[in-house]
């Protein structure tokens, strides 16, 4: 691999566990492991999985004036959620927008009590500080961790396994966030533990310093039920729960409400609230939010076996006559054992059990219209 690719502070332990590794957003990182990507898709939905996602960027921001709701409020210039309402030790999803609209990338708000973690992709991390850091330095310390890492437990059993090495994660529900302690064979160290994730699954995210990543993973792959899982199930499994890749289904040619993302504007930034607009592309966000858009994201599931990938056009008719739209995401999906996939079609087509048809090496290959996810989450409310 190239000499230019980074390396997460697990890259040893993933070489040691036998990973397969893969160039991803600049960094060599793991696609599989010995067990193969159907197994770790399927261990993750049954029992649990441990991702490295320390590739992604974790960025700290701190009001001047030391009020957190400060910090809040400057981020919302930015993006449009309610995070001057986020109670403390909650996180919130939302969009990084640009001036038409657009969405530059999708991330993570926590509210730590004294300031906020921000959790960003990492083929976007530089660009996302630069441009906080432009937009909030007269009020805001931001602060880039870019060396921390973070990894993701999911599935069923996660709580299960999470709990022996770092009893607070008991009393934790979906999207509480705390700083506390973890166990490992040569003492506790300090970390950060979300109840969150990205396959649709109970589970959390563990950051920590990139010097304790290694005994931190080491101690929770050491508790039963746990296997080490790759990139590519990571990718089956939140497709299956219908959740955005950012670059595949959405980027800065795709709106919120474009994206089926008009949930992750709160009702205070809607229009008519007490905090409306106020964020770059505002205006285009809100016109489209009364008025519609000209095409939807959707999910597919394809009426044969064959997976229809991503860049696929799809059509209205068996012929190929009326293009529609475009898929997006393709893949099997393991659980549902069936092709899945999300993507863009005219409104006309949008509504579940429509058909439509994906060109496919020169056929029109049959699908539907399904709503999603396509698993049944397992949050812990």
């Amino acid at each position: 691999m190239s000499d230019s690719l980074q390396r997460t502070p697990l890259y040893d332990l993933n070489l040691e566990l036998g990973a397969k590794m893969v160039p991803f957003a600049g960094f060599e990182m793991p696609i599989q492991f010995p067990a193969g990507l159907m197994t770790e898709h399927l261990h993750t939905r049954e029992k649990a999985g441990l991702f490295d996602v320390s590739h992604m960027g974790q960025i700290r921001i701190a009001a001047k004036s030391g009020d957190v709701k400060d910090a809040a409020a400057a981020l919302e210039t930015l993006v449009p959620a309610d995070y001057v309402g986020l109670a403390a030790g909650r996180q919130r999803y939302g969009l990084l927008t640009n001036e038409e609209g657009g969405i530059l990338d999708d991330l993570m708000v926590a509210n730590m009590g004294k300031d906020l973690l921000v959790v960003v992709n990492a083929g976007c991390k530089v660009q996302d500080a630069e441009r906080i850091e432009k937009a909030l330095s007269d009020r805001c310390v931001v602060t880039r961790q870019f060396d921390r890492a973070l990894m993701a437990l999911q599935g069923p059993a996660a709580e299960a396994a999470l709990a022996p090495l770092c009893p607070a994660v008991k009393d934790m529900r979906f999207m509480d966030v705390i700083e506390t302690e973890l166990a490992t064979a040569t003492g506790s160290v300090p970390v950060t533990v979300s109840r969150s994730g990205y396959t649709g699954e109970d589970g959390f995210e563990i950051g920590c310093a990139g010097t304790d990543a290694d005994r931190v993973a080491r101690a929770i792959l050491a508790q039963p039920d746990v296997l080490p899982i790759g990139l590519g199930a990571r990718d089956s499994l939140r497709l299956e729960a219908g959740l955005c890749l950012y670059g595949n289904d959405i980027d800065v040619t795709t709106t919120p409400v474009e994206a089926s993302l008009g949930w992750a504007i709160q009702k205070a930034r809607r229009e008519g609230g007490v905090r409306e607009g106020g964020y770059p592309g505002a205006d285009i966000v809100l016109k489209q939010t009364r008025d519609g858009v000209a095409r939807k994201r959707v999910g597919l599931v394809a009426d044969g076996r064959a997976p229809v990938r991503a860049g696929a056009k799809l059509f209205a008719d068996a012929e190929g006559q009326k293009e529609i739209g475009v898929v997006t995401s393709g893949a099997f999906g393991p659980s549902v054992k069936a092709p899945v996939a999300m993507g863009y079609v005219t409104p006309e087509y949008a509504a579940v059990d429509t058909p439509v048809f994906a060109e496919l090496r020169g056929k029109y290959v049959p699908l539907h219209v399904r709503a999603m996810p396509f698993v049944a989450p397992g949050f812990k409310r």
